[in-house]
């Protein structure tokens, strides 16, 4: 009996040594893999918010944006589901147009792609960013809410609420009363002002509430996402 178990130690002592010896001295990874690694779909279980993690930080950060923002709007505009076109012909994770798509010379049938979709969402953020031209000391929320609202409902609808702020001598910085101007929009003593460019707007119920949602949702996720 104490041989067999002797020999049974034996045995089971070679084993493990081969497998961790191989272990140990295997092939590291290549370039090639580590970068498949950072772009490519990750694993369930093995991703902090969704299995774009890897795409959405490393094509947000090369752009300068939040991806935990990115990634609130992803889930917004699509619950991470990369082949969803709207009704308004809107495609993709991030709910791309393909006018959006044309401004930056990127063929239609390209727009479902992740990673285009993904950078097309980035592009636009920063071009948002750069026309609505914020005053240094804009508190964080209000230009992020601003922000938003210029990406769901239009650049346009958005700074046509601003005009009317400056009109009416209130801050056209202030989320709270260009919020109160895209809903003032939907009237004709507003909308046909000389100073609106973009006619009426019905949307604003939606833009609000879309506004409210990624921002609660970023909030979340900032707690559960390092950066």
């Amino acid at each position: 009996m104490l041989k067999k178990t002797v020999l049974t130690f034996a045995f089971l002592t070679i084993l493990t040594t081969f497998y961790g010896f191989n272990a140990q001295f295997s092939a590291p990874a290549t370039d090639d893999a580590l970068a498949e690694m950072h772009h490519s779909l990750l694993p369930e279980g093995s991703y902090v918010i969704s299995a774009y993690d890897n795409l959405i930080r490393n094509i947000s950060e090369e752009e300068g944006h939040d991806w935990r923002l990115m990634s609130a709007i992803a889930y917004h505009e699509s619950r991470f589901t990369p082949d969803i076109t709207s009704r308004s012909g809107a495609r993709g994770l991030m709910q791309i147009m393909p006018s959006v798509a044309r401004q930056f010379d990127v063929p239609a049938a390209e727009i479902t792609d992740p990673r285009t979709n993904i950078w097309l969402a980035n592009k636009l953020m920063s071009k948002i960013m750069s026309s609505l031209r914020f005053p240094e000391g804009t508190p964080e929320k209000d230009r992020m809410s601003i922000i938003l609202a210029s990406y769901n409902s239009g650049i346009g609808h958005v700074n046509d609420a601003r005009r009317l702020a400056r009109l009416n001598g209130e801050n056209p910085n202030s989320w709270e009363v260009v919020a109160r101007y895209l809903t003032l929009k939907a009237e004709p003593e507003f909308y046909e002002n000389e100073v609106v460019r973009c006619g009426r707007f019905t949307g604003s119920r939606q833009t609000l509430a879309y506004v409210n949602d990624v921002i609660g949702r970023y909030d979340r996720y900032c707690r559960i996402a390092g950066r």
